[in-house]
């Protein structure tokens, strides 16, 4: 018998929506049920620094969790670095600190808040006070896929036609419309985020996880048994077709 696995979609600082949905997940498959999570657990919502705390204390139990980088997670964690690191794939004139992107809000989870003249530098150096070492090196530690026999999971998606362990860093956690106008069918049923839909979304060759948290909507969880799914909710299993 196929042993079930979890995911969980973008959390985006929703701290309250991680708690809910491993209650869901806790009360489906037990605490020893393995989870893996589509990253994104910085940015936008008010408590980023709380879902690390959540991942970080989970995994140091021995919780069978596999958690994934997410482009937020790697702005933060590059942000972090000795000289921080601006993400090429942004937009001219888009940054980590961006209003619509959402550093703001994490650093403020840390305490980090900052006037609009504050130099860069300085701002720098109060996250780098602010922010636990254990914090940093976990956001480095994150991994960009896993798979199973059936699935691959990760956080934004592949580029089509390109085999799984050839494809780029900057697409498993960006890619967008190369990945979501494909129909045909991957090597293995990939499940993902990143792309904010209204609900879980069975498309055939993907299975989108991210129901917008970052904009204040509830996160999603589904379980997998094979290429099998349903996403978890609060009246039970809910077959996803």
């Amino acid at each position: 018998m196929t042993k079930p696995i979890y995911a969980i979609g973008d959390l985006h600082g929703q701290s309250a929506e991680f708690d809910r949905l491993l209650s869901l997940i806790d009360r489906d498959g037990g605490p020893e049920a393995q989870v893996v999570f589509l990253g994104d657990y910085t940015d936008r919502g008010p408590d980023s620094r709380g879902v690390l705390d959540r991942l970080i204390a989970g995994c140091a139990e021995g919780r069978d969790w596999i958690p994934l980088m997410g482009n937020h997670d790697r702005m933060f964690a590059w942000f972090l670095e000795d000289f921080p690191r601006h993400d090429p794939h942004l937009l001219v004139g888009y940054h980590w600190l961006h209003e619509r992107l959402g550093g703001v809000e994490t650093l403020a989870s840390y305490g980090v808040v900052f006037e609009g003249q504050t130099r860069l530098e300085d701002l720098h150096a109060m996250a780098l006070q602010a922010v636990p070492e254990d914090h940093r090196a976990f956001l480095q530690g994150l991994v960009l896929m896993h798979q199973t026999p059936d699935l691959a999971f990760v956080h934004a998606g592949i580029r089509p036609g390109i085999a799984l362990d050839q494809q780029d860093e900057n697409d498993l956690v960006w890619i967008r419309q190369e990945f979501l106008k494909h129909t045909a069918p991957h090597p293995k049923l990939i499940v993902h985020g990143h792309t904010p839909v209204d609900r879980v979304t069975h498309c055939g060759n993907r299975v989108n996880l991210d129901t917008g948290a970052g904009y204040g909507r509830p996160a999603s969880a589904v379980v997998f048994e094979g290429r099998s799914c349903w996403e978890v909710t609060e009246k039970g299993r809910v077959s996803l077709a």
